[in-house]
């Protein structure tokens, strides 16, 4: 098996730009997964962001989520759960309006360095996708005008920690799943694993370094590029020692946005299967999502290709 793929953004400004660009290209048809290193946000953001998430578990979340395990008898599990998660989460809203003022416990200086951090990567995800659009073809701007609809994007970040778990062989930290959004910048420990990709009919460790962000492709992405970028199934393994940290951001369509093939990308030789993916609502398309999450990708498109006539459809101005 090759290598992980580990981009350095630095690469992108030199001599080195084209077989950098040409890294991401391979990384999101092959892999649907890469790491970036020299990203732009600053180490000692990172390190305070980690340093208070980590505060904020120990001192908030750690004792709910004891008593979450001891509630459902988790400690002296028998047989393999298949429909729980080895997790304690909470969810932000960054995008179109900010919740972080609102969540319960969160120290004021936490809450202003999320904030910091959700910007930044708000403004990396935008570039990636326009470094996605010149590795497609696509004109700059068109994914993400194709994720704004006509009320931006939403964009949010799910804090997840992953306790110490007595029988990680018969409860996964996070079930297999592909993610429904766009673009996924995950900041994760550096210390303890556990992520990991399916890749080939092989579960294959996403890891660890320290200040690196990781990207992930989504089915929205699959769905525009109509199949040139895919999503892939990835999960979590629990750990018997150390709380693994995790903070997803997710870039995602707009509620009302249209998501359907990129026109540019779609075979106009191939007349009968030119276009593969269907055309739907993405709020459509999350309700569906919600309640088979865990499950294969590919009933959820051809759901969605069902209900397709029914979405009338304006071009996507990038002006």
């Amino acid at each position: 098996m090759e290598a992980f793929p580990v981009i350095d953004m630095e690469k992108l400004t030199g001599k080195e730009r084209s077989p950098t660009m040409e890294k991401i290209n391979d990384a999101c048809e092959n892999w649907g997964f890469f790491e970036l290193m020299n990203h732009g946000i600053s180490h000692e953001l990172m390190d305070t962001v980690e340093r208070l998430t980590k505060e904020h578990y120990k001192k908030c979340m750690e004792q709910r989520f004891k008593e979450m395990v001891a509630t459902k008898g988790l400690e002296a599990l028998q047989s393999e759960i298949d429909d729980l998660d080895w997790e304690s989460t909470f969810f932000l809203r960054h995008l179109p309006v900010s919740n972080i003022s609102e969540i319960p416990d969160l120290e004021q200086d936490h809450r202003k360095a999320m904030k910091e951090f959700a910007e930044k990567l708000e403004k990396l995800a935008e570039q990636l996708l326009d470094l996605l659009c010149e590795n497609l073809g696509l004109e700059k701007g068109y994914l993400k005008k194709a994720f704004s609809g006509s009320k931006g994007p939403t964009f949010g970040t799910k804090v997840s920690n992953y306790p110490p778990c007595p029988q990680p062989e018969l409860i996964k930290g996070l079930r297999a799943h592909t993610d429904a959004g766009g673009i996924i910048l995950l900041f994760q420990d550096n210390k303890v694993s556990g992520l990991q990709l399916l890749k080939e009919g092989e579960w294959i460790d996403v890891p660890p370094m320290k200040h690196a962000i990781v990207i992930n492709i989504g089915d929205q992405l699959e769905v525009i590029t109509n199949g040139k970028y895919k999503s892939v199934m990835h999960r979590v393994i629990a750990q018997t020692d150390g709380n693994r940290m995790s903070i997803a951001s997710f870039y995602n369509p707009g509620s009302e946005a249209v998501i359907y093939p990129a026109p540019a990308l779609v075979d106009k030789e191939e007349d009968q299967q030119k276009q593969v993916y269907p055309k739907f609502v993405f709020e459509d398309y999350m309700k569906l999502y919600a309640g088979l999450k865990f499950q294969a990708k590919e009933p959820r498109f051809e759901a969605m290709k069902a209900m397709e006539t029914a979405v009338k459809l304006g071009p996507i101005s990038t002006i």
